[in-house]
């Protein structure tokens, strides 16, 4: 009797990072050191002066020994003291950063997000709210997907969203599962939405203005073409998903998501449900609706990020926690707010332990910083070598590709623009691109990949929302990637033509 093959197991998200980090930790022994002198750069943003330290493009030098032999600095199976060897990734990864990203900021963000929505989710408000807009929309279900990703792609474009769109995800996710698509189309219409909007934002705070502003290009400048960018590819993702989610509402079964969905289905099944939307319900919903408000003008009006946000959400928790108990919510007591906070930010601890291990990639490489020698370092400015000489559509789509490669190591928006364009603004004078349309390179290569690569936190604290890995991710949104990819091209290629200024 012949033997059946076995079947091929993607690898777990963990066990495909582990592999970067061990290439990573390989090419410390390849490349050399390089380090690069660092100048301010100031630049004015809606009235507001700001200041930046940015690389300076033409100090670039190898670091050299007494010799003069290029220094190959190749890392250690393992560092004390704190230093950086190939087994200290994981815990330097996770401490590494700030409060204000990644990744430990980040780390506590999606951790604090978790806990918050297990108090809320434990109240049952959410299940009761959702079966009402179910039975308000009934026939009408498709209304949420052009609605929704329009709303996200906008905060996107305007103020830069992306970590947050990890907590609204947690809401929308089972909402459109129980209308009946899957975790995918919640991810299209939150995650992907924020992305394609801040890729092509014309006012983006944390990405094209600073980009702008470290090119020496004025701010705000090109607002019509990346205004109908803007339109055009949130047209595209919307009747992306829309196709999508029809065919997963005829056949939920196709979904790659479908195993993993069962956890949120599980919620609304008739014998679960009370189907009784009470007083306590509604000022839980009450809650999350002024404390989401809330947020927004925060953001808008104070620039509220990953500390303000979290600790937003950290209030709505604890009040909607304190309602349950009130109106004792599923039987709500006290002791409950502590369990469901528990195991709220236990649902989301692997997404936050994925942040750590992506971060010690470039903790691996030698870091971020343009003023210490890494081998990051050389990379980015052997990479920039390669645009002399060539044709100008062409040395600005490889401007596009370079960029949407590098985002893999610094997913930061402003990192990257602060790493990248002081160095890419002089080449593209030299290779006849504008700086303009080096700009549009930087954003769209930055944007689109946000996507898809493992190391960006939104993204995996978005998967982990989803209870989705990353391998099943990536097969579908594949597709997608190579849609945007070649329409990103054909855009920076016609802006390359046309002398977009």
């Amino acid at each position: 009797m012949p033997k059946s093959r076995k079947r091929f197991q993607t690898p777990d998200t963990f066990v495909i990072i582990f592999f970067v980090v061990v290439a990573a930790a390989l090419l410390t022994y390849l490349i050399p050191l390089g380090e690069f002198g660092t100048k301010e750069i100031t630049y004015e943003y809606q009235g507001t002066e700001s200041t930046r330290t940015v690389l300076d493009p033409e100090s670039f030098s190898v670091v050299v020994d007494p010799d003069g032999n290029p220094v190959k600095d190749g890392v250690r199976l393992f560092e004390p003291g704190g230093g950086v060897g190939f087994l200290n990734y994981f815990f330097e990864g996770l401490v590494s950063g700030s409060k204000w990203g990644s990744a430990i900021g980040v780390v506590a963000f999606i951790l604090i997000i978790g806990g918050s929505f297990g108090v809320i989710m434990k109240t049952g408000a959410v299940e009761e709210g959702i079966l009402s807009v179910i039975k308000r929309t009934k026939g009408r279900e498709m209304l949420i997907i052009p609605v929704m990703f329009t709303l996200f792609s906008l905060g996107g474009a305007v103020f830069g969203m992306g970590e947050e769109a990890i907590a609204f995800a947690l809401i929308l996710i089972p909402l459109v599962i129980a209308l009946g698509y899957d975790a995918i189309t919640g991810i299209m219409i939150t995650y992907v939405a924020t992305q394609i909007g801040f890729a092509t934002s014309w006012m983006n705070p944390f990405g094209v203005a600073i980009a702008q502003g470290l090119a020496d290009v004025p701010v705000l400048s090109g607002s019509p073409f990346r205004i109908a960018m803007w339109a055009f590819f949130t047209l595209v993702g919307i009747i992306y998903t829309m196709i999508y989610a029809s065919k997963i509402k005829k056949d939920p079964t196709s979904s790659l998501s479908y195993e993993s969905d069962d956890h949120f289905r599980k919620d609304f099944r008739e014998e679960k449900i009370s189907a009784k939307f009470t007083v306590g319900h509604g000022l839980v919903i009450l809650s999350l609706v002024l404390g989401i408000t809330w947020i927004i003008w925060g953001v808008v009006n104070h620039a509220y990020y990953i500390p303000e946000i979290a600790t937003q959400f950290f209030t709505i928790g604890l009040v909607a926690g304190v309602i349950g108990v009130i109106f004792k919510l599923n039987n709500m007591n006290i002791n409950d707010i502590a369990g469901s906070f528990k195991n709220g930010a236990k649902d989301l601890l692997p997404a936050a332990l994925i942040v750590g291990m992506a971060k010690g990639i470039v903790i691996i490489l030698g870091g971020d910083d343009p003023a210490q020698a890494s081998v990051l370092n050389t990379i980015l400015f052997h990479t920039g070598q390669l645009f002399n000489g060539l044709p100008t559509e062409f040395s600005a789509w490889l401007m596009f590709v370079f960029q949407s490669t590098f985002n893999f190591f610094v997913v930061s928006g402003t990192g990257q623009a602060a790493l990248t364009m002081p160095l890419l603004a002089p080449l593209a004078d030299m290779a006849g691109v504008t700086r303009q349309v080096a700009v549009l390179a930087y954003q769209l290569g930055d944007g689109f990949t946000n996507l898809i690569v493992p190391t960006s936190a939104a993204l995996m604290g978005v998967l982990g929302v989803a209870r989705l890995d990353w391998s099943k991710w990536l097969r579908f949104q594949i597709k997608f990637q190579i849609i945007l990819f070649i329409l990103g091209s054909l855009f920076v290629i016609g802006a390359a033509f046309i002398g977009f200024n």
